[in-house]
């Protein structure tokens, strides 16, 4: 599995679970990287791999969302000729191909519960079957696996193997949404946009203007750093201008022309609407029933920010202080007033 994409990022939850990754790399166990769609779930199995005593040896990858049930246990474990219609020849599976190396499963969630059983079977005692065979073959796998979902919750619901979960869990890195890597978005944005100027032949790079920066930083991102992407790269390539690119389309499906949704509508009452003043992705809630005056706002919204920073940068004041713009007594004088000035402080 060799990426182009690099993991770019500086924010502290975002280096916590790259250094969470990179330790666990060196251990000869199994791994599970768990995160929302488009937070880069493959590319740290990659960096489990490289990391790993395993690293010249194969990188196998299987999406297990992507095959339907009839067909997961032939890919992970191989088959013999005539074991089904269709298979007319001998085909190693997954597991095979990894021997020596890694396993990375993707969407580990939608494996039907008989695949489960069988890859218990693989990672308890080293051992595959191909369908269709009565002999085992040995395989050396490391398996590092990713889903969006909560499996303990599906475990629960008796949805997966709760002996299956306790075996690939050994280390679990948890990647943060884009949302909580605020200081990341920027980052992200400038080396997409740089990159997309060079493919389409642009001589310079010229960065973004307010009305971009705003529009990047405002939106909650819920498809993480794969939407940012799409979004940088596609308004790099239709900004015609020699200069900074200063218009953003999030949603390329916004048009007066296009097709009216036909799904019936709910029987509720609509979300209202978030104050403008506050970013989308503000955890201040605009419908409270506190006060609700522009003071108060203001107030409010400054508690969070401090709040955020700080938890952004473990806590250190002065790190907090100059990644504000502010002087570390101004710092200091806004925690006292907003009580936060022993945040994070280990009783």
């Amino acid at each position: 599995m060799e990426r182009t994409t690099q993991v770019i990022g500086q924010s502290g939850a975002f280096l916590d679970a790259l250094e969470h990754a990179s330790r666990a790399a060196a251990l000869d166990r199994p791994v599970l990287v768990i995160g929302e769609r488009g937070t880069g779930k493959e590319l740290v199995a990659e960096r489990l791999h490289r990391l790993s005593p395993r690293w010249d040896h194969p990188l196998v990858v299987m999406n297990c969302a992507a095959l339907p049930e009839t067909l997961i246990e032939a890919e992970l474990f191989g088959h013999e000729a005539g074991s089904f219609t269709g298979a007319t020849k001998a085909r190693v599976g997954r597991f095979e191909e990894a021997d020596g190396g890694t396993l990375f499963l993707d969407e580990l969630g939608t494996l039907s519960m008989g695949a489960q059983e069988r890859l218990l079977r693989a990672v308890e005692y080293g051992e595959v079957t191909r369908i269709g065979s009565s002999r085992p073959i040995r395989v050396d796998v490391r398996i590092v696996a990713a889903t969006n979902e909560h499996l303990p919750d599906k475990v629960d619901a008796y949805e997966f193997r709760a002996d299956l979960l306790d075996r690939l869990s050994f280390e679990v890195v948890t990647l943060p949404p884009l949302r909580a890597r605020a200081g990341d978005i920027v980052v992200l944005a400038d080396h997409f946009g740089r990159r997309m100027a060079s493919e389409i032949g642009r001589d310079r790079w010229h960065g973004f203007g307010p009305v971009a920066l705003d529009a990047l930083v405002r939106h909650p991102w819920p498809g993480n750093v794969r939407e940012l992407r799409n979004v940088v790269e596609r308004a790099v390539y239709r900004w015609t201008e020699d200069g900074p690119v200063d218009a953003i389309e999030i949603d390329p499906f916004q048009s007066p022309y296009r097709p009216q949704s036909r799904r019936a509508p709910a029987h509720q009452p609509p979300p209202p609407e978030p104050a403008a003043a506050l970013p989308e992705d503000s955890p201040v809630v605009a419908c409270d029933t506190g006060p609700s005056d522009f003071k108060s706002r203001v107030a409010r919204f400054e508690r969070d920010l401090l709040a955020r920073s700080l938890a952004e940068h473990r806590f250190n004041q002065r790190s907090t202080a100059e990644a504000l713009g502010l002087s570390y007594d101004q710092l200091r004088h806004a925690l006292r007033r907003h009580d936060l000035i022993n945040a994070g402080a280990v009783a």
